[in-house]
């Protein structure tokens, strides 16, 4: 399945979504639209790419089928636009979409927390949520823990599993392994 493209121009009114479009961002920043406050991160610490790193290598060696794992996904969601830290996805989803991307078919977000924990844990999780995207995995460096959403209803996740790290974190089908988040302390 292919994603088809977002809408990628604002309506007539919306002065936050034209400025936030019309931004010039300097390279490996990265900005987002989160619940009409327009966030600019810093490119990531050594910690979180690596955090990163463990995470997506254990979806390629490990799920049950091929996936595609992005980390620079733009997704347009009720809550705005978001770059996931990882966006799962089968095999090609992505391949004839625009930069932000309606969020249909995706499989699993993640995020790492980083300079703005809070907007990870609430506002993120309510957003991907509300797009219907099925899991939302929390890799919580702060609180080191990691914790998995799934079965969105209703603009949240309704299902929620919390390991600390070091403890395996069961992922459902279609990936089907336990998240090995040893390697998280």
């Amino acid at each position: 399945m292919v994603a088809t493209p977002a809408v990628e121009h604002p309506l007539p009114g919306d002065d936050l979504l034209r400025a936030f479009l019309e931004l010039d961002t300097p390279a490996g920043f990265k900005t987002e639209l989160i619940e009409g406050e327009i966030v600019v991160r810093p490119p990531p610490d050594g910690s979180h790419e690596t955090a990163f790193a463990l995470v997506n290598r254990q979806f390629m060696r490990h799920a049950a089928l091929d996936l595609d794992l992005s980390g620079t996904k733009g997704l347009v969601t009720p809550g705005g636009r978001f770059i996931p830290d990882g966006t799962v996805s089968p095999v090609r989803h992505f391949e004839s979409s625009e930069s932000w991307a309606d969020p249909a078919g995706v499989l699993l977000v993640f995020e790492i927390t980083s300079t703005n924990p809070g907007k990870d844990r609430a506002a993120k999780r309510l957003g991907y949520a509300a797009a219907g995207i099925p899991c939302y995995l929390l890799i919580d460096r702060d609180e080191a823990h990691a914790t998995l959403c799934t079965d969105p209803a209703g603009g949240d996740y309704t299902a929620h599993v919390e390991v600390p790290f070091g403890k395996p974190l069961d992922l459902p089908a279609p990936f089907s392994f336990p998240l090995d988040t040893a390697a998280l302390r």
